[in-house]
């Protein structure tokens, strides 16, 4: 019984969506740099938190600047060639940043590193809706943030192991991990053509996809998705130092725990969005985002490896049912020529994201306590959830007349 279940949720999916998934998994098995900077930092370089957040709000603003230049040129050059490019240049990135020791240095480092890496997001994006029937899209993203959280699994269990030895390793094997990817995708890439769509699968999709900054819904989607971004990015920060420094746990632990958020998401997302009605998806998105925050709010009130292990599998919870749903919202507002712009801005949202929260996270951290953080993640987390509630009736009402013509006729 348990084998059908797994089986029928990957059955059917295209081969270019298999391929798209393991250049994911060879790149983010190695995707170490990134989930233990702040330690490196500030353990490692002996930076205080403000500067850390700081330099992280550097990475941040290259991406703000990299998912919208990714999104113009998927639209101009291709979506598989704009990946490529991505994969080639960021490695020898990731050398040259773990090379570097000053403040200017590693300010400008993670910027140009982020402008490369975060291109990646709207073209990788684009392509899986371009190579995906609009029914399977749901079971697509599954698959491909399957194939990005197992190598997000194994990233930092061994970052963490190596952490602990010599943060040097981190960042060679990082940059291998991408070379690689763009070897594969490369090699196997080669002729692909994307499918021909039928235009108009939401009501008012027509008119809002000339351009994605007219889209007004859209926007509210992209504001209320930056907010749960913001609350979900003090992993990198404010998380991070939470339980190495206030609750003494060692990096090799902390990866564990972590590793816990990405076999969820292997084991249960791809048999349960195979089964989730997809034709409102941003319910699940409100329901994701509100576990999200009680996840995350939940960290005040108790301590032990047990116990944040309870408040990650919430979080985590929130996290499969918000993320591929809001996906499929973003490909079915899109058109095939404007869909590496819409991809572009809908990643705005994590970027500005990676700006913002960095900054607040540590700016609350400093003046009203490590606990307010989670306070101050949870009242977030509400509001962005009553936003995408409230997009879900409009587009309900959107589509009722039609459904009721259709019943008519």
């Amino acid at each position: 019984m348990l084998w059908r279940i797994y089986r029928s949720a990957y059955a059917g999916l295209p081969r270019e969506i298999w391929i798209l998934s393991a250049v994911a998994l060879v790149n983010r098995s190695g995707m170490m740099v990134l989930p233990f900077l702040t330690l490196y930092l500030t353990r490692s370089l002996g930076f205080e938190m403000g500067l850390v957040g700081q330099l992280l709000a550097a990475y941040g603003l290259g991406a703000a600047l990299g998912v919208q230049l990714g999104g113009w040129l998927t639209d101009r050059l291709g979506s598989l060639r704009v990946q490529a490019a991505s994969l080639f240049l960021a490695g020898p990135l990731f050398l040259a940043l773990g090379e570097l020791r000053s403040a200017a240095g590693l300010t400008a480092a993670l910027f140009a590193l982020s402008v490369v890496c975060e291109a990646f997001r709207p073209a990788s994006q684009a392509s899986l809706t371009n190579h995906c029937p609009a029914p399977q899209r749901a079971r697509a993203f599954g698959l491909y943030r399957m194939a990005v959280n197992l190598g997000v699994t194994i990233g930092p269990v061994v970052g963490g192991v190596l952490a602990v030895r010599d943060y040097s390793w981190l960042f060679r094997v990082n940059a291998f991990a991408w070379l690689a990817a763009g070897v594969l995708l490369v090699i196997l890439g080669r002729g692909w053509q994307p499918l021909p769509e039928r235009e108009g699968s939401a009501p008012d999709v027509r008119a809002a996809s000339r351009s994605p900054w007219r889209d007004g819904p859209f926007l509210v989607a992209v504001g209320c998705s930056a907010l749960v971004s913001v609350v979900f990015l003090q992993t990198q920060s404010t998380f991070m130092v939470y339980l190495g420094e206030l609750e003494r746990i060692q990096e090799d632990k902390i990866g564990m725990l972590l590793a816990i958020n990405t076999v969820m998401v292997v084991l249960i997302e791809m048999p349960l969005i195979a089964r989730l009605p997809a034709r409102q998806p941003l319910v699940w998105v409100a329901i994701g985002s509100l576990l999200t925050g009680v996840g995350f709010g939940l960290m005040p009130h108790g301590s032990g490896l047990a116990f944040f292990g309870l408040t990650i599998a919430v979080w985590t919870m929130g996290e499969i049912l918000s993320t591929p749903m809001l996906s499929v919202f973003v490909a079915e507002r899109s058109n095939m020529a404007q869909r590496g712009r819409y991809m572009g801005l809908f990643y705005l949202s994590f970027a500005l994201a990676n700006i913002a929260a960095p900054l607040l996270g540590t700016w609350v951290w400093e003046r009203f306590g490590p606990h307010s953080v989670w306070h101050a993640s949870i009242g977030a987390a509400c509001v962005a959830a009553l936003g995408f509630a409230a997009l879900s009736r409009r587009q309900a009402r959107l589509a009722a007349p039609s459904h009721t013509l259709g019943a008519a006729n």
